[in-house]
């Protein structure tokens, strides 16, 4: 991705106003700046606990105070290294596929055990979104969650 003078341009209109609407429920204290107790109850009031510390190793990922284009600069060079295209992670899934369903305990240590691993509470909360039915994890769905088409 080449380097833009304005960051903004980066990103769609549509893009950005989902990144202020975030930025806006992130900043608890509407003081325009991200602190550790702003992640902190932003995240609890999402059901999901992290610690202090846990918010502020999120802030420390840029230099100086997390505002709004720190946040989208953030995300643009989280982005930078391109994402994969919607066939190549539909594939993916396809690996894990038998009849439609992925059994969901070999997926889980998949994602635990290879590649950028899992940690247990990753694989938690993404298995929450799953639709999950003795075991087997609907594959269909899985792939409507992951990818636009």
């Amino acid at each position: 991705m080449p380097k833009k003078a304005n960051i903004f341009e980066s990103f769609s209109h549509s893009a950005i106003q989902q990144f202020k609407e975030a930025f806006g429920i992130m900043d608890t204290d509407k003081d325009g700046l991200l602190s550790s107790s702003d992640l902190v109850a932003a995240f609890t009031a999402h059901g999901k606990n992290i610690g202090g510390g846990e918010a502020q190793a999120m802030l420390d990922e840029v230099d100086g105070p997390m505002n709004f284009t720190q946040m989208v600069t953030l995300f643009a060079s989280k982005m930078a290294g391109g994402s994969d295209d919607d066939d190549v992670i539909l594939a993916s899934f396809e690996a894990f596929e038998m009849d439609g369903k992925i059994d969901a305990e070999a997926f889980r240590h998949s994602l635990m055990t290879f590649g950028n691993k899992f940690s247990a509470s990753e694989v938690d909360d993404a298995f929450a979104e799953f639709k999950i039915d003795e075991g087997m994890i609907d594959a269909a769905h899985l792939k409507g969650l992951m990818v636009s088409k």
